[in-house]
């Protein structure tokens, strides 16, 4: 998937440089957002093909972003989140793929090939 820009939005500094270091090794574009709010902000100056997708983080969480991000762009969301019923939360949101947390690299990275190239993860 080489050349996919990937936004990855999640409140954990460590699973976001964990993300963007993976991605770009695999030849995506890759930029971080600690949270909704910056998400929001980082897609007025460039628009991915995809969002990786916290729910749960302070400022703005991944349903507000969601939302909001809908009323202007239409882009598919991959949620990974350790929400509790997560399938059900990725469904209310529209997300076309859902890692839970913890989450196997092995698992995430097909998921993410997979809602780029326009099918639905699993």
């Amino acid at each position: 998937m080489s050349g996919t820009r990937v936004l990855v939005i999640d409140d954990d500094p460590d699973i976001r440089e964990l993300l963007c270091t993976v991605l770009a090794d695999e030849g995506w574009d890759a930029r971080p957002a600690a949270n909704g709010r910056e998400g929001l902000a980082l897609l007025e100056r460039w628009e991915p093909d995809l969002i990786v997708l916290d729910l749960m983080m302070p400022v703005m969480d991944g349903w507000t972003f969601a939302q909001r991000m809908r009323e202007r762009w239409r882009i598919p969301i991959v949620v990974l989140s350790a929400a509790t019923n997560v399938g059900t939360h990725a469904g209310r949101i529209g997300a076309v793929g859902v890692v839970s947390k913890p989450f196997d690299l092995d698992r995430l990275l097909p998921a993410l090939a997979d809602a780029a190239g326009g099918g639905t993860a699993s």
